[in-house]
């Protein structure tokens, strides 16, 4: 059985490591480890040591404290957006997001905030 926090930990490495594109295989070898052991980081089935946290954390560009946003004491993990999260999609589109400039961005932004926005329509 996973703990919470390792699963928490091993979604924070997917999402960051889809974010930037790059792949479990580019991951592992940054890391120097293989790429199965990303995979079972990723899913909670393994505990990340704090060492290999740091040298992720180098990989993808981020502080170690990153892995553990978002966590606090009693959460439930079966949150919706967490589900949300975790799924490929959602983690593409923000992708795609990010690399639109800044300023089309944030049109952007409000247009689907607009469209989104059910009360107006009524």
């Amino acid at each position: 059985m996973t703990h919470l926090v390792d699963s928490h930990v091993g979604q924070k490495i997917r999402q960051r490591r889809w974010m930037v594109g790059m792949t479990q295989q580019q991951l592992a070898e940054a890391v120097g480890i293989k790429f199965q052991q990303i995979q079972k980081y990723e899913t909670g089935m393994n505990r990340v040591s704090a060492s290999r946290l740091w040298d992720i954390s180098r990989a993808l560009g981020v502080s170690a404290s990153y892995f553990f946003e978002g966590l606090s004491e009693g959460q439930d993990d079966s949150g919706v957006e967490d589900q949300v999260l975790q799924q490929k999609e959602t983690l593409e589109l923000l992708r795609s997001y990010y690399a639109i400039p800044e300023g089309q961005r944030r049109r952007f932004l409000h247009l689907a905030q607009s469209l989104g926005d059910v009360s107006a329509a009524s």
